[in-house]
This record gives C-alpha cells, sequence and structure tokens, in this order.
C-alpha cells in the first residue's frame, strides 16, 4: 500500500466536501475514501478542527496562490473590491466554502490575506487603525454574505402556504428595491460588487461618493 502523505489527504478532503459539504465531512468518512483506518489519518491530521483548517487553506490557496498587491497607479479601493470578489469566488467554489472558512480559526492563508490588505493600506496612507476596521469589515461581510449564498433555499413545502400577493403588499419598499436594482440585469455578482463598495468608498448624505 502506498504510504499516505499530507497533500493527498487534503485533496480527498475538498473532494468529500464537494461530494457531501461540511456536514459529511468527517476523519471517518474521509478515511473511508482513503482506504485506511482512522487512526492512519492521525498522523497528519489530529482532529476534526485540523481537517477543516486544512480544507479552508486548500480553498483559499485555489485564489490566493499569488496574492498580488496593487499596481502603482491602481486606487487601493479598486484593489480592495478585486480582493474581495477574489475571497467571494474561493468561497463560492466549494458547497460551504465559507461555514469551512468561517470555522477556520488558524487558518494561516487567511491571516496572510489579511497582512497583505492591511500593510496595503496603510502603504497608501490610511492609519493602521481605520487600515484594521477596513479589512475586517469587507472580510466578514465577504464570509456573511456567502454564508447567505449557500444556504439552503426554501423548498416547495416551506413555500406552499407563502403569499407573494400579501408579502408585497406589506413590503412595497423591500419589493421595489429588489426590482429597481436587478431591471438593468444586475447579476448576484453585481449586488456583491455594489455593497462591498458601499463600504471601502462610502455615500455621502447627497448619495455621492465621499
Amino acid at each position: 500500500m502506498v504510504a499516505l502523505d499530507r497533500r493527498q489527504i487534503v485533496t480527498e478532503a475538498v473532494a468529500l466536501l464537494d461530494a457531501d459539504g461540511l456536514d459529511g465531512v468527517t476523519l471517518r468518512r474521509l478515511a473511508q475514501r482513503l482506504g485506511v483506518q482512522a487512526p492512519t489519518l492521525y498522523w497528519h491530521i489530529p482532529n476534526k478542527a485540523a481537517l477543516v483548517t486544512a480544507i479552508a487553506e486548500e480553498i483559499l490557496d485555489q485564489q490566493f496562490a499569488d496574492p498580488g498587491r496593487p499596481d502603482p497607479d491602481e486606487r487601493w479601493q479598486d484593489w480592495l473590491i478585486g480582493l474581495a470578489q477574489r475571497l467571494r469566488g474561493a468561497l463560492l467554489a466549494h458547497p460551504d466554502g465559507a461555514r469551512v472558512v468561517s470555522a477556520s480559526h488558524l487558518s494561516l492563508k487567511m491571516a496572510a490575506i489579511s497582512e497583505l490588505a492591511m500593510s496595503t493600506l496603510v502603504d497608501r496612507g490610511l492609519p493602521l487603525h481605520q487600515a484594521r476596521l477596513m479589512v475586517l469589515t469587507v472580510e466578514h461581510f465577504t464570509i456573511g454574505h456567502v454564508l447567505a449564498e449557500q444556504s439552503p433555499r426554501p423548498d416547495q413545502d416551506a413555500l406552499a402556504g407563502f403569499d407573494l400577493a400579501a408579502f408585497t403588499g406589506q413590503h412595497p419598499t423591500v419589493i421595489a428595491g429588489i426590482t429597481e436594482y436587478f431591471a438593468p440585469g444586475r447579476t448576484a455578482d453585481d449586488l456583491f460588487r455594489d455593497c462591498v463598495a458601499l463600504i471601502v468608498e462610502p455615500l455621502n448624505a447627497d448619495g455621492m461618493r465621499n
């Protein structure tokens, strides 16, 4: 039998995530897929938390193997929005990607992304305090946004008693806002970018960028 290595284990763990979601990822099921006994994995992955962190690192590395700093003439605001879009893309690429990364408190890759973003903003003249809050807010929004995107949608049984006409009558501004935003053909990708842009460049009282 060929000896297992960590790379092989993590690759198979991501495949298990893609097949069954985070709830289906266990050391026992991973061992079954690899054709070994669970204790064999403990040499490389000691527990479920370490397994989740390893999966998170792999998910993030697929988009951030080379994070890259902004070009000299690129606005930091545009660069940070692009960074958030890449993070969202990494999370959406796998079922429960946002759950995996949010549960991985020791992710070195996520720490490296934060370091890159904060140091970039500081280099562009933002105070350290403001840079940290900006990056933290963008990261938390991105993960939370994808958590909502990846949450299970209502099934037919749940929708059986839903009265759309009554809901529209009770929440006319909500429905009008949704209709107005998406009517020109905007997509969920546009919505995410526009939301991040509001964080990075808030509007003033006149609805213009500061």
